[in-house]
C-alpha cells in the first residue's frame, strides 16, 4: 500500500530495528523531504544519511522495486537525481536514465500503524477517529482547526476567483453570483449560480430604479413566469390573480429588448422545502435587496461588524409574495424576512469568503484579517457535522471552528484521506 508507505516515510514512522540499504549500508533519515504531490519523484531535498555519506535529493517511494519500471522511471531524467529508492519489497535493481544503479532500502509499515489505518478505512461510524479525541492536546487541535478554516476559506476564494474569470474579470458580479448561490441555501445551490450567470446585470441596471421591472427579469430569466412552471392546479388563479400575467407581460417586454433567454424551471427544487425557502420567495427577497442597491462589493467591504453585515444582507420580499409562496397559491400574511440563522449563514458563506478573497486579490491583509475575526464573533453552525463532532468530546466555539469541521468531513474524512488529516495522525501513532 503505497500510501501508507508514503505515510511512514514522511513521519519516520520506522520500526525500532536499524534501517539498511540492500547492500547493508546503515541509514539514517534526517529529513524526509517535502512530500510532492505532483508529477516527479514523491519526495524533494530530502537528507538522509547512507554509510558516511550525507545524500540531499530526491527521494522515490513504491510498493515493488519493479514498480520503477512500470512507471518508467527509467527513461525520465527528472529522476536522475534520486538519492534513495524506498520500497515495500525490493524485489529488482533499478536504473536511473543516466544509467546510475540506485540505492535501495526496504521497510516495513509498522503494525500498529497499519491495523489503525484498516480501521480509520472500514469503520462504520462517523467519524472514524472518535476515541482519539478526547486524548488530544488544546494546542493539536487548535492548530488543526485553525488550518482547516484558512483551507476552506482558500477553496472558497478560488471559487470566487473562477466565477470572476467566467464574468469577465468582474468581481462586482462574481459577489452577486456568490450571493446568489449562498440564497439557495444548499438544495437550491446549484440553480441559483446557473440562473446568476444568466441575469444580465447591465441590462438590469437600466431598470434598478423600478423594482417591480427587476423582479420581472429576475423570475423570468428563472423560467417562472413560463404557465407549465406553475402547478396546474394554481395556473387558473395565477391568471386571475394578475401579478403573475403583469409579471409574465413586463418581462416577455423587457426579454425582447435585451435578447433575454431564461433557464429552465426544471432545475429548481421544491421536495422537501419549506416553502419559506421557495425560489419565488428568495428571488424576490434578492429583487428586493439589488434594488435599494446595498448588493454591492464596496458597501460589503465597509462592513466591519457581524451587526452591519445582517444590516446589509437583511431583506425581505415584495408585496404580493408577502400573502403568496408560489403564484396563485394565497396564504397568511407574512413580511418573509431573512432569519437571523439565514442571515448567519449568509454572513459565513457570501460575505466573509468575498472579503477574504477581495483581500487577497487586492493584497489588503486588513481584510483577511476581517474575514477571521468575523468567524470568531459567529456561533457555530448547528447541524449534523458539528453535532457529530461535538459528541466525540470536541469544544465547538465558533463559526470558524464549525467551518473547519465541514472542510474536514468533505475533504478528509468522506474521502477516507485520514493519512492527510491530523487528527488521523494521531490515531495512527497512537500506541493501543
Amino acid at each position: 500500500m503505497e500510501q501508507l508507505l508514503h505515510y511512514t516515510w514522511k513521519h519516520k514512522l520506522f520500526p525500532l530495528h536499524p534501517l539498511l540499504t540492500t547492500d547493508g549500508q546503515p541509514v539514517e533519515v534526517i529529513d524526509p523531504g517535502l512530500h510532492n504531490r505532483n508529477a516527479g519523484p514523491d519526495f524533494f531535498n530530502a537528507k538522509v544519511r547512507i554509510g558516511e555519506t550525507l545524500w540531499v535529493g530526491n527521494v522515490e517511494i513504491h510498493d515493488r522495486a519493479s514498480d520503477w519500471y512500470q512507471h518508467g522511471h527509467e527513461h525520465d531524467h527528472a529522476y536522475d537525481n534520486v538519492v534513495l529508492h524506498v520500497c515495500g519489497v525490493v524485489d529488482r535493481e533499478v536504473l536511473t536514465a543516466d544509467g546510475k544503479c540506485l540505492l535501495q532500502m526496504q521497510i516495513d509499515v509498522p503494525a500498529h500503524v497499519r491495523e489503525h489505518y484498516e480501521e480509520l478505512l472500514h469503520a462504520d461510524q462517523y467519524p472514524p477517529c472518535y476515541r482519539i479525541i478526547p486524548e488530544l492536546s488544546k494546542l493539536t487541535v487548535h492548530a488543526w482547526m485553525s488550518a482547516l478554516q484558512t483551507e476552506r476559506l482558500e477553496q472558497k476564494t478560488e471559487a470566487i476567483r473562477r466565477r470572476a474569470k467566467q464574468l469577465n474579470d468582474s468581481w462586482e458580479d462574481a459577489y452577486f453570483v456568490t450571493l446568489a448561490r449562498n440564497y439557495g441555501f444548499g438544495i437550491n445551490g446549484d440553480a441559483f449560480e446557473q440562473w446568476a450567470m444568466n441575469v444580465p446585470l447591465r441590462a438590469v441596471d437600466h431598470h434598478r430604479d423600478d423594482l417591480f421591472q427587476v423582479e420581472a427579469i429576475f423570475m423570468g430569466q428563472a423560467g417562472l413566469l413560463e404557465l407549465d412552471a406553475v402547478p396546474p392546479h394554481y395556473q387558473q388563479d395565477a391568471l386571475n390573480d394578475g401579478y403573475f400575467s403583469r409579471l409574465r407581460n413586463e418581462y416577455q417586454y423587457l426579454a425582447h429588448k435585451f435578447q433575454l433567454k431564461p433557464m429552465p424551471a426544471a432545475r429548481w427544487q421544491f421536495a422537501r422545502m419549506r416553502p419559506q425557502s421557495f425560489p419565488h420567495i428568495r428571488l424576490s427577497q434578492l429583487a428586493r435587496l439589488y434594488y435599494s442597491r446595498r448588493a454591492t462589493l464596496s458597501a460589503l467591504t465597509e462592513c466591519e461588524t457581524a451587526d452591519q453585515l445582517r444590516n446589509l444582507l437583511c431583506s425581505q420580499v415584495t408585496p404580493y409574495w408577502e400573502t403568496h409562496y408560489t403564484f396563485g397559491s394565497l396564504s397568511a400574511k407574512n413580511p418573509k424576512h431573512l432569519s437571523l440563522g439565514s442571515l448567519n449563514l449568509l454572513i459565513i458563506n457570501t460575505a466573509i469568503p468575498m472579503l477574504f478573497a477581495v483581500g487577497r486579490h487586492k493584497q489588503k491583509e486588513a481584510l483577511c484579517d476581517r474575514a477571521f475575526d468575523l468567524l470568531e464573533q459567529l456561533k457555530p453552525e448547528n447541524n449534523h457535522i458539528v453535532r457529530m463532532w461535538q459528541q466525540c468530546g470536541l469544544d465547538v466555539q465558533s463559526a470558524g471552528d464549525s467551518q473547519a469541521l465541514i472542510q474536514l468531513k468533505k475533504e478528509y474524512c468522506d474521502r477516507k484521506d485520514c493519512l492527510r488529516c491530523r487528527f488521523g495522525y494521531e490515531y495512527l501513532r497512537a500506541a493501543r
